[in-house]
């Protein structure tokens, strides 16, 4: 794979699952520098290796002979099948998730991402209710005994931790979880820490088998949630979210979930720069919704709770 330009920086978990592809990755640097030597470079790395896909990813206008040079290689090298593809087709085809431009003058990336039919809606009330009330039934035993565990290990607090999030819309709800945190705790942080110094063992625990997301499945029987959507984000970051990412807004036009196509494809975020990484995931998730697709979020979730990677 040839990719030119760095219109997109791709992050080191990407790169690591796009090295599984694809056996050689070349990255040709695009902007500042004079056409001709771009297209040297890429005829010289064409010769010198066996490349079955270009990735167009640059901002600036693209030179004529470069064009005229990519399409008259589809023709030259038809036994090699070259397929050429801008950034946002193949980061949606190859990575599963929406590019999301830095400006506004291309908004193409929103099409179809929109809220769910009626036909899809019913299709995930199906889904909801035909897994949160067995999955209460069948739990139950362990959140009597998380109940049991928290007050032993915590007493100085209650059971739950309720919290307001944004729903669909922009709808704030109270979402319910199993506490995990010392209340009298003297340290604060929006987002929780490795080896978090807040965290009783239980809470740890329940933390990285999720057991924590349990009482959620309240929020999914009174409608506040699905099982499967974007994450329910606290009020107060969504706010900050909202001014530092661009389009966060877009993942509010469907209800959330107590899992999700982010949360299964990208580890724990800790920042804004995380938050716009797993905003692209939901972005693909809403504009690519299908009920196989949430079939691989359901089994992606259990490999998560079955190989203890919550935090």
């Amino acid at each position: 794979m040839l990719i030119l330009g760095r219109k997109y920086k791709f992050t080191k978990l990407e790169l690591n699952t796009l090295n599984k592809k694809f056996k050689n990755i070349v990255i040709i640097k695009y902007r500042d520098r004079v056409q001709s030597e771009i297209l040297q470079e890429i005829e010289e790395n064409i010769k010198d290796n066996e490349f079955n896909l270009i990735v167009l990813n640059t901002q600036a206008s693209v030179g004529d002979d470069i064009i005229r040079y990519l399409i008259n290689l589809q023709f030259k090298i038809r036994d090699k099948k070259i397929r050429i593809i801008t950034i946002e087709k193949f980061m949606e085809e190859f990575l599963k998730k929406c590019y999301i431009p830095i400006d506004q003058k291309d908004l193409t990336f929103l099409e179809n991402i929109k809220p769910y039919s009626r036909y899809q809606y019913i299709l995930k009330k199906v889904i909801d209710l035909s897994i949160a009330i067995p999955l209460a039934i069948i739990t139950s035993p362990i959140m009597l005994y998380s109940a049991y565990k928290i007050k032993k290990e915590s007493p100085n607090g209650g059971i739950f931790f309720k919290q307001l999030r944004v729903g669909k819309n922009g709808k704030e709800f109270e979402c319910i979880k199993f506490r995990s945190m010392h209340e009298d705790s003297s340290y604060f942080n929006h987002y929780t820490q490795v080896n978090d110094p807040r965290l009783f063992k239980w809470g740890k625990s329940m933390r990285k088998t999720r057991i924590d997301e349990l009482p959620q499945l309240i929020n999914v029987l009174k409608g506040e949630m699905h099982i499967i959507g974007p994450r329910a984000e606290w009020n107060e970051l969504v706010q900050r979210y909202k001014q530092e990412i661009p389009y966060y807004n877009e993942r509010h036009i469907v209800t959330p979930g107590i899992t999700g196509w982010a949360q299964v494809m990208y580890p724990y975020g800790s920042n804004s720069k995380d938050a716009k990484q797993k905003l692209m995931y939901d972005l693909y998730y809403i504009k690519h919704w299908s009920l196989w697709l949430e079939v691989k979020t359901i089994w992606k979730t259990i490999k998560v709770v079955i190989n203890r990677r919550g935090v």
